[in-house]
């Protein structure tokens, strides 16, 4: 059999492109119980509906810590937080929603404590500097925005499917729900999409004192 050569598609990539790295997905030296978080998942929805950040479609948080007792502290917009994104074809950055002063959100909200969560919280947040840590929701087959945020974000992946992948740059990664921490780096240019038929379900945690080199 023979091929016309001219109607191959030149795959020939760039030696950068050929290797991918992925050192801004950063699996941490933790590991919690799957079993537990996702029954604690479930013990909080029970009772408790997702925030949609200001009417943002296929999006959802509820936030698990907040500005000590202020229950406003959560609420639309500010269960979301400042990000940049280039909407249109001119490539210009713009920026969006509030700016929130992470360090503020140091109150693990009450009504969840007898939740697995605030083990976790509390086994996270002797490791790590941590502000606003939300329960985010991402629903079937659909995506975010291509945009950064100000800091390196923490993931426990809750629930998922093979569909659903985080891409940082050029490069695209799974997060398996296996109890695994993951720090990726928010800061650059990123999206998550979710293409199978159920909700990707994960914590979510900002993190103020991770470096990446």
């Amino acid at each position: 059999m023979t091929v016309d050569s001219k109607n191959v598609v030149n795959l020939n990539l760039k030696k950068e492109e050929k290797n991918l790295n992925f050192s801004d997905f950063q699996k941490q030296n933790i590991k919690f119980d799957i079993v537990k978080l996702q029954e604690a998942y479930t013990q909080i929805i029970q009772t408790k509906k997702f925030d949609d950040g200001g009417g943002i479609s296929h999006f959802g948080a509820i936030c698990l810590t907040r500005k000590p007792g202020d229950p406003e502290s959560v609420k639309g917009s500010k269960a979301r937080g400042l990000y940049w994104t280039k909407p249109d074809k001119s490539g210009k950055e713009v920026s969006r929603d509030v700016n929130i002063v992470e360090e503020e959100y140091s109150e693990f909200i009450p009504d969840y404590e007898n939740t697995y969560f605030k083990e976790v919280f509390d086994i996270l947040s002797s490791k790590y500097k941590l502000g606003r840590v939300r329960i985010l929701l991402k629903e079937p087959r659909s995506t975010l925005s291509w945009h950064r945020d100000p800091e390196p974000r923490l993931h426990i992946p809750i629930i998922t499917n093979p569909g659903c992948l985080m891409v940082i740059d050029n490069v695209a990664k799974h997060m398996p729900a296996d109890g695994s921490v993951w720090i990726t780096n928010n800061t650059k240019y990123h999206n998550a999409f979710n293409g199978g038929e159920e909700n990707r379900i994960h914590l979510v945690a900002c993190v103020l004192d991770y470096k990446f080199n």
